[in-house]
């Protein structure tokens, strides 16, 4: 029986077939494998047939291995990437919505059969910011996650603000620097920015895994900050640092029924030599952070923060889940930092740790994602 958009559904006699995509061209590469690693690990097989899609750096899609321990970080801090060597693949329409078609150079093409979902555990540009999920409505092709404008929007910090701000919740103050507008007059930009206040975090405005971040505490660090998040993006956001801020964390998953749930809240505390949550402190071994899962709260402050996630998922359209970050403020304010629409699945990541302490173990999170993207027609909705 067809779906109502002409999608074929899977027989009810195989196994839903589930192609899981990671890797990908932005600077996110290496955690979207490790991602994708747990991923595989973790996903029922006897329910699903799973095909791990890699895209490599270059853009290159590829047909990886289907080994969870090769997409690890390993305990030297090596970090995993897709094998541009393997045998490409290509995404082609079928009789019965989209498949997947294998080429090497040692034997003719041939298909693998068709695609009834896509996992696509893509983080950062050319991926999490609705390029992909574009691709796939194109395809006729269901995927977990947010559609094309929602994936767009929270990618974009500076576009997630205006939209969380219109309406009504509540963002931290900030500046949009392109790299146009720092090259042609810095003069202009410095004395723009600094009307901020220091100290100032510096973040490419559509990047992730706190790469290309630094934070600015007086002047004299302002060019050094904008240089290095300029080199992963020309479009720079600089937003006061909420000092004294404590980091919480709130998951949002769309509910089988309809309607949205959010998390129990979780908090993430760094320690050691780092002064932020940056690359090392969320990924590489050692004792970087400590997190209380779930956050020590009280209750009025965590059912706040509650809905406050799962208003900000349905104000950007979200679909599916988010992982959305907060500042609690030394005055008991909440300020919402930023949403995540492809949050991480490594062990040390937040979001299936939250889901776990709300009772939704790592699988089950799993099936009911996908569970979710099965049930979601592509086009318009």
């Amino acid at each position: 029986m067809n779906a109502p958009n002409g999608h074929q559904r899977p027989a009810a006699h195989r196994r839903i077939r589930v192609a899981v995509v990671f890797g990908g061209r932005s600077s996110e590469h290496a955690i979207s494998c490790v991602t994708a690693g747990n991923v595989l690990q973790a996903i029922d097989r006897d329910k699903y047939d799973v095909v791990p899609v890699g895209i490599a750096a270059d853009g290159r899609w590829v047909l990886e291995v289907d080994d969870p321990s090769r997409h690890q970080i390993t305990d030297t801090g090596h970090l995993p990437a897709v094998d541009a060597e393997r045998a490409t693949v290509a995404l082609v329409q079928t009789d019965g919505g989209a498949g997947l078609v294998v080429s090497d150079p040692s034997a003719p093409p041939h298909a693998l059969g068709d695609v009834d979902v896509v996992f696509p555990l893509l983080h950062g540009p050319w991926g999490e910011d609705g390029t992909i999920q574009g691709l796939l409505e194109m395809s006729d092709v269901r995927y977990v996650g947010s559609g094309v404008l929602a994936s767009a929007v929270c990618m974009d910090k500076a576009f997630m603000k205006v939209v969380l701000t219109a309406a009504g919740l509540p963002v931290m103050p900030s500046e949009t620097v392109t790299a146009r507008e720092w090259a042609s007059d810095p003069v202009a930009v410095r004395a723009r920015v600094e009307q901020l206040g220091y100290p100032l975090f510096v973040k490419p405005a559509r990047g992730g895994s706190s790469i290309g971040i630094a934070k600015a505490h007086g002047p004299d660090e302002l060019d050094d900050a904008l240089e290095e998040a300029l080199a992963y993006d020309p479009k720079v956001l600089i937003e006061v640092s909420a000092e004294g801020a404590r980091e919480i964390e709130c998951g949002v998953l769309e509910k089988v029924g309809g309607g949205v749930e959010a998390s129990l809240p979780a908090e993430i505390r760094v320690t050691g030599e780092h002064e932020f949550y940056d690359f090392a402190a969320k990924y590489l071994p050692g004792e970087h952070t400590e997190l209380d899962v779930p956050a020590d709260l009280p209750g009025d402050v965590a059912d706040r923060m509650r809905q406050l996630a799962a208003d900000a998922f349905v104000a950007a359209g979200c679909e599916g889940l988010a992982r959305v970050d907060f500042f609690l403020m030394p005055d008991g304010s909440l300020v919402v930092n930023e949403i995540n629409t492809m949050p991480g699945f490594t062990p040390l990541s937040m979001f299936p740790q939250m889901w776990a302490a709300t009772g939704v173990e790592y699988g089950e999170l799993i099936d009911r994602l996908l569970t979710l993207a099965l049930q979601r027609p592509t086009g318009l909705r």
